[in-house]
């Protein structure tokens, strides 16, 4: 009996006092600066969940939607924001400016998402909210443009909803392939699947789209706004941050897309959905497009303690 079943390679290994105690499989593609396939690790055209790297394609669908959002405000639509202060207050003021409360939202209540902001919280007395979870943003943007056409706030989050066809359609036409099956987000938002080339792909179009169109708009505010779209302690923001032009976004589960601006993209997914190897197989998949800045080896560092000192780490494997 044959199978046509990929077994995804090790894309990073864990190494604990120079003893190899562990392996994380994964895909990952590497799209040249003409869209051509540079480099395909494990089965890169079948359809995973993009989790938040497809936050850019919603924001863009709140675009093409009408709502008249920009700067910080339109970075933070396409956010996993870490629960700071900033981010948590500009969400409240978005729901404000639109008529909404925190009432509105149905992202489910949680702390913030960095591990410090989440003790700072805690530490204040302060309990899961809805405008805490990492996805407030998104979610008041998609509930203005709602309030915005009329359509219904109740079920914004129903795939059927006029917004979510906005949005399908357009992960559609970013990634240049029909979206494999509709699920349901953490935030519970709907989730479309795709395939990694194909994400890649959308992250091309995001960065080479003509000034003005919703793809560039998002694309442009997440660059100049990298705070927003992520946090002060993290890797998409500090990769935006310190290398031009560079469109980063991770997702849920171990997945992260790049573009640079000349078109070059990179996406994977690491089969396990430790997060503790996104930052070295990121790090190393950089290097292949040629990105050489400081900024690469911060992002690729994931060291293992022993007794509080370093006696490893988890470290890329191709």
């Amino acid at each position: 009996m044959t199978t046509d079943t990929v077994i995804p390679p090790v894309l990073a290994e864990v190494v604990r006092s120079g003893f190899v105690e562990g392996h994380h499989r994964g895909s990952l593609v590497v799209l040249a600066a003409d869209g051509s396939v540079e480099l395909a690790l494990g089965d890169p055209a079948a359809p995973v969940f993009p989790r938040s790297s497809n936050k850019p394609m919603q924001a863009a669908a709140v675009l093409r939607a009408g709502l008249d959002l920009s700067g910080e405000r339109l970075a933070l639509a396409a956010a996993s924001h870490s629960g700071e202060g900033f981010h948590l207050d500009l969400v409240r003021k978005m729901l404000t400016e639109h008529g909404l409360t925190p009432a509105d939202l149905q992202t489910p209540p949680d702390l913030p998402l960095d591990p410090a902001e989440a003790e700072t919280y805690l530490a204040a007395g302060h309990v899961r909210d809805r405008v805490t979870m990492n996805c407030s943003g998104k979610h008041a943007a998609m509930l203005a443009a709602c309030r915005l056409n009329g359509w219904d706030e109740a079920t914004y989050l129903d795939p059927a909803h006029p917004l979510q066809r906005l949005v399908h359609d357009g992960v559609e036409a970013a990634a240049g392939e029909p979206v494999a099956t509709v699920g349901t987000d953490g935030c519970g938002a709907p989730l479309m699947a795709i395939s990694l080339t194909g994400l890649a792909r959308a992250f091309r179009t995001f960065v080479l789209a003509e000034p003005g169109t919703p793809e560039r708009r998002v694309a442009d505010a997440m660059r100049a706004h990298p705070e927003y779209v992520a946090g002060t302690r993290r890797p998409d923001t500090w990769l935006m941050r310190e290398v031009p032009g560079v469109l980063s976004k991770m997702g849920a589960e171990a997945v992260q897309a790049v573009a640079l601006p000349d078109g070059r993209a990179l996406a994977f997914k690491v089969d396990d959905g430790a997060a503790r190897a996104l930052g070295p197989v990121l790090a190393r998949a950089l290097r292949l497009l040629g990105v050489d800045a400081p900024v690469v080896d911060r992002i690729g560092s994931a060291p293992l303690l022993g007794g509080a000192e370093r006696v490893g780490e988890v470290r890329a494997a191709f």
